[in-house]
């Protein structure tokens, strides 16, 4: 099967060449992104490979069509940037990778946490200027602590384990509680209970109609006073502005963000050399204590090999007419 491959990165020309050993894909990795004036590249390919920063709206589409692709696959879990609806009534099955690596993710949820906590991004950059002072590095035990998990599935199981392992309390909140998660000792709770007693707030959720800017104005009110926030899901859960203003009043203490709802324009690409022209990213930039991550929290071997090896199954499965488990379908 003839692919092109948009957005493609040298880790994503390293991880899926390896994984099509053995499948005889003709890969043709481009840098670009996809989008109505990159289209055409897609021209004489049977499939598109596309990442979560990719174009893929009913414009697209119909030009992807018109060009005879027929297969997409992604390369990510989220799929809430394609037009499922259009896909569907153009006859293009779309394939994604619906599990990676659960430990990705939610480690680097930790790993946002504690640098939040003990401030060690800021202490790293204190030593070296020569700067040993430990004053305003104050942090706080973890132990004892209420941790909020929203959104209990893979990742969300994963990181409730580690924060009990702290000995922390765990709440949750999810539709669809988690029989491990209870087992362990996790208590769910309705939203509004989490948000009022959680020292700490993490956020492990697809983007839906409900779940859109889930943390908003009104949900940041009943938070703790100076309640630590970590979003390693989906920028859109959280209202951007809102969250600044949580800021300003000292509502959010701590903030750790991996993802961001205009973040399309903004991660993957090296920007250091240019003016970012988003003012309410380079607002959350000027906040001490705010750490962001440029959507980074999948970026481990292990997952890109498991990323890898799945879209290279898709296509397969395509290419053979096999059945499509990893099949996106509109509800």
């Amino acid at each position: 099967m003839r692919v092109a491959v948009y957005s493609a990165k040298p880790y994503d020309v390293q991880f899926l060449t390896a994984a099509n050993a053995g499948h005889g894909h003709d890969l043709a990795f481009l840098e670009a992104r996809l989008s109505v004036e990159t289209t055409p590249l897609a021209a004489d390919t049977d499939a598109v490979c596309a990442f979560v920063n990719d174009d893929l709206g009913a414009a697209v589409l119909e030009q992807l069509a018109d060009l005879g692709v027929r297969h997409i696959a992604l390369r990510s879990a989220g799929f809430n940037h394609i037009d499922l609806r259009t896909a569907e009534r153009l006859g293009i099955p779309v394939t994604r990778v619906p599990g990676y690596s659960p430990y990705a993710v939610a480690e680097h949820a930790v790993a946002l946490l504690m640098a939040l906590v003990r401030k060690t991004h800021r202490a790293y950059n204190r030593v070296r200027e020569g700067n040993f002072s430990l004053v305003g590095l104050t942090g706080f035990d973890l132990h004892g602590k209420t941790v909020g998990v929203v959104g209990t599935g893979q990742i969300g199981a994963v990181f409730a384990r580690i924060m009990l392992g702290f000995g922390c309390r765990v709440l949750a909140f999810d539709p669809y509680p988690s029989d491990e998660c209870r087992a362990l000792g996790v208590q769910y709770v309705e939203l509004e209970e989490l948000l009022a007693e959680s020292h700490i707030v993490s956020l492990h959720l697809p983007v839906t109609p409900q779940t859109r800017h889930l943390i908003d104005a009104d949900r940041i009110a009943l938070m703790r006073d100076g309640v630590t926030l970590i979003n390693t899901s989906r920028g859109l859960l959280v209202d951007t502005l809102a969250v600044i203003e949580g800021l300003k009043s000292g509502k959010i203490g701590l903030l750790g963000l991996d993802v961001y709802e205009e973040e399309a324009d903004l991660f993957f690409e090296d920007l250091s050399d240019r003016v970012l022209f988003d003012d309410v990213f380079t607002r959350l930039l000027t906040f001490p204590n705010v750490l962001i991550t440029g959507h980074q929290a999948f970026f481990t071997v292990e997952a890109l090999e498991n990323i890898a090896s799945t879209t290279i199954g898709n296509l397969t499965a395509a290419e053979r007419g096999e059945p499509l488990p990893n099949r996106v379908v509109v509800d």
